[in-house]
């Protein structure tokens, strides 16, 4: 089936409603299942043409080569808008095709900025300045994958669309960081790489073991491409041994061994594998009854938390909450698509008849 569109699109007609709606609510978005087209490019097309939009800011580390997001910027920028591109020249394998769209945003008017020295930018983020009738209002998108339209419709990936004051006007710090000099700014809400997200998720990590070793519920779940990190296996470890329930859903490279007795009873590793490349990255802490969520770009590797830009954001709303829940729970519990680590060695599930993870999001989709 086609991606659906999601719901909270479904409702906005015109650029003023799509608007309206992210004033009044964040939104949740996942790829494939729902439409990337629908969501991230409207956003973004909408932000071209809308009269009141003064501005538009955009990370590009991979992009198709027919890019709507790129060629919305170039729209925004020929009616006058202030536009402006992070592009990462290093991106692996799409150094000529960066290359080539920096140049066609440049000759545009699009002001272009290349990051840093040695600090590859990583993470998927976009910004737009509204002029409205009570003030000028941020509208940010934060993402777990490239703004690639081919690629988003066969990796897994998701996107927070919000208006929060708080997190745009991190938004706003980080790409006026990225786009001038100085230090890496100061956020409230938005987690950072290389400055903040070690720090941040290990103190998560680490409240976990004081919970179980009070005798309270503790669980973590992580969801990402790789667990490569030899710190953070030695501190999973450490929370398996004190009772935490550690959940890891990886797709590819996981240093750390489950079912070691004494060591990893309390872990589960497992991996879908199926029609979709899973992308997402998720990160779960139960808290104590108070749980926290986060998505973003990086996987807990020492290249994404010590060495490249990454942004991480929290997830509040109940309603995408339970989204995520809901994907943890039927990853967790993939009988058809779904591998298990067990003692060194990846072992497939027995087949069911029930449907794979993939199947039983596009059946359930759209979600927001």
């Amino acid at each position: 089936p086609a991606p659906a569109i999601p719901g909270a699109f479904q409702e906005a007609d015109t650029g003023d409603d799509l608007f309206a709606t992210l004033r009044a609510r964040e939104v949740l978005v996942h790829h494939p299942y729902e439409s990337f087209d629908a969501s991230v490019a409207r956003f973004m097309r909408a932000a071209a043409v809308d009269p009141r939009v003064l501005a538009i800011k955009q990370t590009m580390y991979r992009t198709s080569p027919d890019s709507p997001l790129l060629e919305a910027a170039i729209r925004a920028a020929t009616l006058g808008k202030q536009v402006a591109v992070i592009v990462e020249l290093t991106a692996r394998f799409d150094e000529a095709r960066n290359i080539e769209w920096a140049r066609r945003l440049e000759d545009a008017g699009v002001h272009i900025a290349y990051g840093r020295p040695n600090r590859k930018i990583h993470s998927k983020m976009s910004l737009v300045v509204r002029d409205e009738p009570d003030g000028v209002r941020l509208y940010g998108h934060i993402g777990t994958g490239n703004y690639n339209s081919t690629t988003a419709r066969v990796y897994t990936d998701l996107g927070l669309f919000t208006s929060d004051p708080a997190v745009c006007n991190d938004l706003l710090s980080i790409f006026n960081h990225l786009t001038g000099y100085g230090r890496f700014p100061a956020t409230k809400q938005i987690v950072l790489s290389p400055t903040g997200l070690r720090t941040a998720l290990v103190e998560r990590i680490e409240r976990e073991i004081a919970h179980a070793s009070a005798g309270r519920p503790a669980r973590i779940v992580f969801k990402m491409n790789a667990l490569e990190d030899q710190a953070f296996t030695r501190l999973l470890y450490e929370a398996a041994q004190a009772g935490v329930q550690v959940d890891l859903i990886v797709r590819g490279i996981c240093r750390l061994r489950p079912g070691v007795p004494g060591l990893s009873d309390n872990v589960r590793v497992v991996s879908v594998i199926g029609r979709f490349l899973e992308h997402s990255r998720v990160y779960y802490f139960a808290n104590d009854g108070a749980p926290e969520y986060f998505i973003g770009s990086a996987d807990i590797m020492k290249r994404n938390l010590d060495e490249r830009v990454e942004a991480t954001a929290p997830v509040r709303d109940p309603r995408h909450q339970a989204h995520l829940r809901h994907l943890f729970d039927t990853m967790l519990a993939d009988e058809r698509q779904g591998w298990r680590l067990v003692d060194r060695t990846w072992s497939r599930a027995e087949e069911s008849e029930q449907p794979g993870t993939h199947a039983a999001l596009l059946r359930d989709a759209p979600f927001s």
